[in-house]
């Protein structure tokens, strides 16, 4: 996502681009297209120009929205999300600290964007270029 985030309004991206730079296989990342796609993340087009290109600006994609396209509902205990599923739920003495901090979790991952892992990465090059000469 970042990757596409480096090339958004420049070009439409292949898998295999993606797969040579990031250093990933191709074959995983045409499985993870398919949730990214379905959760209006990404869009795909056909053709000599086509590729893979962010449905929206990078500042607008929250790391929260492509964690749960990828994983799923983020709780980190299922009785945080449903009660119900657990008939110690009154009793627990822990089930507050998983719902805190599966709150913070969520809080923390939708205070960054794409654009903010864009920004580290492009200043981590930036170091290592700096630090190479």
């Amino acid at each position: 996502m970042i990757n596409l985030a480096a090339n958004y309004n420049k070009r439409n991206v292949f898998l295999k681009d993606i797969a040579k730079e990031e250093e990933i296989s191709e074959k995983y990342l045409s499985q993870i297209v398919i949730p990214l796609r379905r959760a209006g993340l990404i869009s795909a087009s056909r053709g000599v120009h086509g590729g893979y290109t962010l449905a929206r600006l990078p500042r607008e994609i929250t790391a929260k929205e492509v964690v749960q396209a990828l994983e799923g509902d983020l709780d980190l205990i299922e009785c945080a999300r449903d009660q119900d599923v657990c008939t110690r739920v009154a009793g627990c003495a822990s089930r507050g600290l998983w719902e805190d901090l599966s709150r913070k979790i969520t809080e923390y991952l939708n205070s960054v964007t794409l654009g903010d892992l864009l920004k580290i990465k492009q200043e981590k090059v930036s170091k290592t270029i700096e630090y190479s000469i």
